[in-house]
């Protein structure tokens, strides 16, 4: 209860950001051009922090002492501005040029909108719900432009978070203007003064952005049973439509570790996943996207066949050797000329040549091209996250997903969910032969491309997931400052049936060994040796310093004995754990 009671303790500084991002108008114009940078303030923070240090950074009051902010401020902000960026039933709007996760996906940056941002963002908001009921405090004292943040977002969404594509239009400004109106005032300076805000008001705010995001969720589920994970925005008559991309495996993660998704709903997905075309046989696991065959060179840059019909002035310019918009080779094969690199140059040559049917030339361009579609090397390269290639990392995090939704599951599902993550933890490199890996087998690899073996070894985002999902795999739970211990998705072929010896490093940074006996594995966790032993009666046994044991009912390791478990004092020097059953 400390994080809930400590929520409107004034204790956080803020770092004053050079940058601006652009008005809502500006960034439904052209999102791709978006920051500004604030040389003079620049100039001025590095002559502050020159005479003072670090602290000449931050954000100052008249008197030059840093403006302090509570717990709440800071939980709130980074919710409430990607809220102000939600296209709903689209995403959040990539507008800031950032590419998120998966940077072979940064032609996305601009008119872009991730799914799987939204899903992260009900993680969060689903926290902070829990988070501010558990507060003690009535009432939050708030930045004044956070105050008014929190208004318009409440204002913006309805009650029930249900948004229509009628009403799309509606919601979608609201929610940019609110954003926008923040942006300008933080922008001003903040003084350090404050508004008081209801704890109500606040959790109403919540509740109302995860009805909008839940929405939007499931609103991107597709025909397939999978979900999509970006889509493009595209602005027709002033109003937001919103154009799908193709499946990626980025989103059916992030789906499955928003919490959003019922037992049986999150065991249908990883069922359609395995039957999906994101499924690489010969490696047993999972592309980043489809593999698909790439153009040949000389079939690229065509014009649709009945290119003179729809467009009937590019054939007198053509004729008259004009050779700025359209190009005809020796074999009557129309081309656009080699050097137009975007949409907005072809318009420009289009509006030079003053022709009538320009947009008729402009759909043909993007049907040729598709540029609104380009998602970066992703759909281009052969490796590096690229065409026909595994990347580990992601796949370690469907991992950790599915043991997230095995954790909260009961019921008929709970089996398929523990049969979906043995199959994808099959396909990792440590449980594959290194022919088959193409890689020494236990260590973490990049990448996976479709012609070749494991590429680019070192200490990727994969081994931190698989850590995490190792612990699951355990049993090793830390709730409510107890330590329980279930290992319910522990393969039974990892039980010693004989025993043997375990070596480990103790708290105190010493070599040691233990015997084990029949039926037994054992593990380290925090430095302290753990022991399961099977077949067994139900009860977790404490090993002090000097032999001493204390025997504690069921598998949960009481809150005081695991606080010297987590400060490694070395006063518990191994533990027990006693099941009833023959295996995990």
């Amino acid at each position: 209860g400390e994080l809930a009671a400590a929520l409107h303790e004034p204790r956080y500084a803020s770092a004053v950001v050079p940058y601006r991002i652009a008005g809502f108008d500006d960034l439904v114009r052209d999102p791709r051009h978006s920051i500004s940078f604030d040389q003079p303030l620049h100039a001025r923070l590095v002559d502050r922090a020159a005479s003072i240090g670090s602290d000449g950074k931050l954000l100052a009051d008249s008197a030059g002492e840093p403006v302090l902010f509570s717990l709440a401020e800071k939980l709130l902000v980074p919710s409430l501005v990607k809220i102000s960026n939600l296209v709903p039933g689209g995403g959040i709007w990539l507008n800031t040029q950032r590419p998120e996760w998966n940077d072979a996906n940064n032609a996305l940056a601009g008119w872009g909108l991730s799914v799987v941002t939204v899903c992260h963002l009900r993680a969060y908001f689903a926290f902070l719900a829990g988070l501010f009921a558990a507060s003690p405090v009535d009432e939050f004292t708030l930045s004044a432009p956070l105050a008014r943040l929190v208004a318009a977002i409440a204002a913006a969404i309805p009650a029930a978070g249900g948004c229509d594509p009628a009403r799309r239009r509606e919601v979608f400004e609201a929610l940019g203007r609110a954003g926008e109106a923040h942006r300008a005032a933080v922008y001003a300076g903040l003084d350090g003064a404050g508004t008081a805000v209801s704890s109500a008001a606040i959790q109403d705010v919540i509740h109302r952005c995860l009805a909008l995001v839940d929405d939007t969720i499931r609103a991107n589920r597709r025909a397939d049973g999978t979900y999509a994970s970006y889509n493009v925005l595209e602005f027709v008559g002033g109003a937001p439509e919103i154009r799908p991309l193709e499946l990626m495996l980025e989103g059916q993660v992030a789906v499955l570790a928003s919490g959003l998704l019922a037992d049986d709903e999150a065991a249908a997905l990883l069922d359609a996943l395995a039957t999906s075309p994101l499924v690489r046989p010969d490696q047993q696991s999972y592309m980043l996207q489809p593999d698909r065959p790439c153009m040949p060179f000389l079939d690229r840059n065509r014009l649709p066949d009945d290119w003179r019909k729809r467009a009937p002035t590019l054939t007198a310019l053509v004729a008259a050797g004009d050779r700025s918009v359209v190009v005809v080779d020796r074999d009557g094969t129309a081309r656009f000329p080699a050097d137009i690199v975007n949409a907005a140059e072809l318009r420009r040559r289009i509006d030079a040549a003053a022709l009538p049917d320009g947009d008729a030339v402009l759909a043909m361009w993007e049907e040729v091209f598709h540029h609104r579609e380009f998602t970066g090397r992703s759909g281009t390269f052969f490796a590096f996250e690229g065409l026909g290639s595994i990347y580990w990392h992601m796949v370690a995090k469907l991992l950790l997903a599915t043991k997230e939704c095995h954790d909260r599951s009961a019921g008929a599902a709970r089996a398929r969910l523990a049969a979906a993550y043995h199959r994808i933890r099959d396909g990792l490199g440590f449980r594959k032969q290194a022919a088959d890996y193409g890689a020494f087998p236990s260590d973490a690899y990049s990448h996976t491309p479709r012609h070749t073996g494991a590429q680019q070894p070192g200490m990727t985002g994969q081994v931190k997931e698989q850590i995490l999902a190792r612990l699951g795999e355990l049993g090793v739970v830390v709730e409510q400052g107890q330590v329980r211990f279930a290992p319910a998705l522990l393969p039974a072929e990892e039980i010693l049936a004989g025993g043997g010896r375990f070596a480990f490093v103790d708290a105190t940074g010493r070599e040691q060994s233990l015997a084990l006996p029949p039926s037994a594995l054992a593990f380290t966790f925090c430095q302290v040796p753990v022991v399961y032993r099977f077949g067994c009666r139900e009860a977790t046994i404490l090993i002090r310093r000097g032999e001493a044991v204390e025997e504690v009912a069921g598998d949960r390791l009481p809150a005081a004995a695991a606080a010297e478990v987590f400060r490694r004092t070395g006063t518990v020097t191994g533990l027990e754990v006693l099941f009833a059953g023959a295996e995990a």
